[in-house]
């Protein structure tokens, strides 16, 4: 089906729908109709958006209700569009228009489905992330891929520099995805040619933030860069005072070193060398007093 202009629903939060919104407002072969945020945003900018191009704003508490798909079928949109939308579309909504809802997901898909994707793939020591732009169906970021790119990961990234990357590069392949459908030049790919399972990421959640030093100190090191700002950062205890560590160094070369996880072992012109299971790390940019000798851990009272 051919288009003049493709009439778009904008789900949307957050700096990576800024710069997507952007684009596509840009663009004189779309036409947002309207933005619906997250129900508990204090994004400002998507309702100074609104304003600013007279386009319709309003909050939806389920948007699976029929109230809300009555809502939304007035606007006779052709696709709707979720960017770091935080509710799930089922059945009824999703076949409301034409095209249906296409969503920009954080994760190499079929792999990373789920949520806070770009702390678990440095976690999980990955080389690469990707970026996927995909139909909406009734599973988890399991519908068909419109495009997907991947990114390099170094060890000099961390949260923060994956994030500014996912910003734009989100606004970036959204954008030519909504350029393939408005051409009709979209080509599907079910996400079980890739692989027939794939994989979920779990809510990370209060208390998974604590570091644990009997790890060695790769996954330690992980562990640090993958919750630093603006994430909710790394956390260890000097006894019953918490300490917040958002940087820490691998020093190569180091040799297996006997001792008790979580020591501090020496001062560095940074911070402090920290024992782990099979070696140390370097930790700075902390909050909180350490001393040499002392043991990290959990609380000890």
């Amino acid at each position: 089906m051919n288009y003049s202009k493709l009439k778009i629903g904008y789900f949307a939060d957050g700096p990576w729908s800024h710069e997507a919104f952007k684009k596509i407002n840009n663009d004189s072969r779309f036409d947002i109709k309207f933005i619906v945020p997250r129900l508990d945003t204090d994004d400002q900018t998507l309702m100074r958006f609104s304003k600013d191009y007279n386009i319709d704003y309003f909050k939806l508490d389920n948007v699976n209700s029929q109230s809300s798909l009555d809502k939304i079928k007035s606007y006779n949109c052709d696709i709707l569009v979720s960017m770091s939308f935080n509710q799930i579309f089922k059945k009824d909504i999703i076949e409301l228009t034409p095209i249906g809802v296409v969503n920009c997901h954080a994760g190499k898909l079929p792999f990373y489905r789920g949520r806070n994707v770009l702390n678990w793939v440095l976690i999980n020591d990955e080389k690469e992330f990707g970026i996927t732009v995909h139909f909406v169906d009734e599973g988890i970021d399991t519908g068909d891929i419109i495009l997907q790119e991947i990114f390099p990961i170094t060890d000099d990234d961390d949260y923060s520099t994956l994030l500014e990357i996912a910003y734009l590069e989100c606004s970036e392949l959204l954008f030519k995805a909504l350029v393939q459908i408005v051409k009709n030049t979209c080509q599907r790919l079910s996400q079980k040619e890739i692989h027939p399972v794939g994989f979920y990421c779990g809510r990370r959640g209060v208390g998974d933030e604590i570091i644990n030093w009997d790890d060695n100190s790769r996954n330690v090191f992980n562990f640090i860069r993958a919750i630093s700002k603006p994430g909710p950062i790394a956390r260890t205890f000097n006894k019953s005072q918490e300490i917040k560590i958002n940087k820490s160094r691998l020093i190569s070369k180091v040799p297996t070193y006997i001792g008790t996880a979580g020591q501090v072992l020496n001062k560095t012109e940074l911070g402090y060398l920290v024992k782990t299971k099979d070696s140390f790390i370097e930790i700075y940019d902390f909050e909180g007093k350490i001393r040499v000798g002392d043991k990290l851990g959990r609380w000890i009272e």
